[in-house]
């Protein structure tokens, strides 16, 4: 079963929405190592919640084979660099040689903002914006990261870097974390997600 541990947190991003119940938009993380299934959990989250938008990360990493072409921004590094000369990511990070970030959010009024995103990101996030909600998911066991990695078609020397660097990220993600799910199982994953949406909105409602 996943489990999850909470701590308090402090205050949201402002201005980024105005949201019809007077609050300001939640932003949840979502972070952990590769292989752990982040992108399938965000992808059923956003279609279970209608109040979610997904901020889509960029990359300059190439797009794997039958990989969803919407699931990142894939760019040039040149663009990736101009962006970031332009002070326009809200978070970014280099990891196993090529850049991920977010760019500045800009939601549909009224909804609350997921990010699917590294843990350095993740960390950068929950400094600059103290409030946001950050999910660090874990896989079942090392054994079954390590299939899903294959699985998704990463290269033998990919899945071996990741391996590695799960093994460096974990202790770091789990610490700034303010719920850590195990996805054994993605609809018990989700229903953790939306319980955890539910219990910061009822609670940043009625502060």
């Amino acid at each position: 079963m996943p489990f999850h541990h909470q701590r308090a947190v402090g205050n949201t991003l402002r201005g980024c929405a105005t949201l019809s119940t007077s609050r300001d938009p939640i932003i949840l993380v979502l972070s952990g190592p590769g292989g752990v299934g982040k992108g399938t959990i965000v992808q059923a989250l956003v279609k279970r919640d209608p109040q979610l938008w997904l901020s889509r990360s960029w990359t300059t990493r190439d797009r794997r084979e039958n990989e969803d072409p919407n699931a990142y921004v894939f760019v040039s590094r040149e663009d990736f660099q101009d962006r970031i000369a332009a002070n326009g990511f809200l978070e970014w990070t280099s990891f196993l040689g090529n850049y991920y970030g977010t760019p500045s959010p800009e939601p549909v009024a009224g909804n609350d903002i997921v990010l699917e995103i590294e843990v350095d990101g993740a960390q950068q996030v929950k400094t600059s914006h103290p409030d946001a909600v950050l999910v660090f998911v874990l896989p079942p066991s090392r054994l079954e990261q390590q299939r899903r990695l294959r699985g998704r078609g990463d290269p033998e020397q990919k899945v071996e870097e990741r391996l590695r660097k799960a093994e460096e990220e974990e202790p770091v993600g789990i610490a700034i974390a303010d719920h850590v799910v195990v996805n054994d199982d993605l609809e018990l994953t989700l229903q953790e997600l939306l319980r955890v949406l539910h219990h910061e909105r009822n609670r940043r409602t009625t502060r």
